[in-house]
């Protein structure tokens, strides 16, 4: 899947992403169900090398702001809290991190 593949699936009324939880979760939350995606993105593990479940951990927090919360994870992900972009820029870089984890590495987390 790419990036545009994934906007496109945001069409759908029922998330078509069944084996990748962290682009799962960013479907949720683009959604509106910042819970669901909450719930996807704590039920996985947040070391290394599943980093990418941390981040998006992170920008759900900052998302809902909470932002020692979010700064937490970052942390955690041993990433740089970005306070560079907007939120949806968050977001879509989010998106395409785990779409080229995806690509690279066989997983979306």
């Amino acid at each position: 899947m790419d990036y545009p593949a994934f906007l496109n699936s945001l069409n759908a009324a029922t998330c078509p992403i069944t084996e990748h939880p962290c682009l799962a979760a960013l479907w949720f939350d683009a959604k509106g169900d910042w819970n669901r995606a909450h719930e996807i993105i704590q039920s996985l593990p947040d070391g290394p090398p599943e980093t990418g479940a941390a981040r998006i951990h992170a920008y759900l927090h900052r998302k809902e702001g909470d932002l020692w919360n979010s700064r937490y994870w970052h942390r955690r992900a041993g990433s740089d809290f970005p306070d560079h972009l907007s939120v949806q820029e968050e977001w879509e870089q989010l998106v395409r991190d785990t779409l080229d984890q995806l690509t690279d590495r066989g997983d979306g987390c």
